[in-house]
């Protein structure tokens, strides 16, 4: 039976560095982390996006019965987005950081330092991408119960054993998935190359509309500094492989918006 292809209006990548392929959908990135024991999913964007990943296992001659966990940077709506469903109808684990869990429940009750409806009239650019999250479903994420605990430091049970770096100030739970043996560092939104909010890309944090503590995501930048890894995959925007350390010069340079 011939494969299923991705809607044209994903992006997904294959081995984006070994073991990790990325799936890009209305602008929120999804890390698909595989090896011989299964798949784990870090962060799940929009409800939309449950039957792009669908195909995408197909692509990679997987099934659903592959994944073992979703594993959230942060529990942001834009991260959440089919977590509950996953959990729900495939019987595994979310996990995140337990200052994460009033989050998750409800997702859209988060501290942010800036009124968000301010940004698309400062910043034009980013309607196309505001409009197009709504589009996947960003108004109409579902909260997810249950929630699984991991803690700063932890190497993860998961497939791809991921490292958990601690990296608050975007939210107080945020953490970074670092994977040592590919000298790789998932980001989430501690550190971005596409901001949605302004429309801006390059390194930088998350503008205000979204971070809950904009000083405490600068001074994170240094935790993420410290993995020394040569691939930074963000949460939104493109893989950056010019070394988290001058990824996070340039975020600290860029500094709140």
């Amino acid at each position: 039976m011939p494969r299923r292809k991705v809607e044209a209006a994903t992006r997904f990548t294959m081995n984006v560095v070994p073991g990790v392929h990325r799936l890009q959908h209305a602008y929120v990135n999804c890390y698909l982390l595989e090896d011989a024991s299964g798949i784990t999913l870090v962060d799940t964007a929009f409800p939309d996006t449950w039957p792009l990943m669908v195909r995408v296992l197909d692509l990679l001659d997987r099934t659903p019965g592959d994944v073992r966990a979703v594993v959230l940077t942060h529990a942001h709506f834009d991260h959440l987005g089919f977590a509950a469903r996953a959990q729900q109808e495939w019987g595994i684990p979310v996990l995140a950081h337990p200052a994460e869990t009033y989050i998750a429940q409800h997702p859209y009750r988060y501290a942010h330092e800036r009124n968000r409806f301010a940004y698309p009239v400062a910043h034009p650019s980013a309607a196309r991408v505001l409009a197009r999250m709504a589009s996947a479903g960003a108004l109409r994420v579902p909260g997810v119960n249950g929630l699984g605990h991991f803690e700063a430091g932890e190497v993860l049970d998961v497939p791809g054993h991921p490292r958990v770096v601690f990296s608050p100030g975007h939210t107080f739970g945020h953490c970074a998935l670092h994977l040592p043996d590919r000298r790789t560092l998932i980001t989430g939104d501690a550190l971005v190359t596409l901001d949605p909010y302004t429309g801006h890309s390059g390194p930088q944090i998350v503008s205000g509309a979204a971070t809950a503590n904009s000083d405490q995501a600068l001074q994170s930048l240094e935790a993420l500094r410290e993995t020394k890894a040569d691939v930074v995959l963000p949460g939104h925007g493109q893989p950056w492989r010019q070394g988290i350390a001058e990824a996070a010069l340039r975020a600290r340079i860029a500094g709140a918006s």
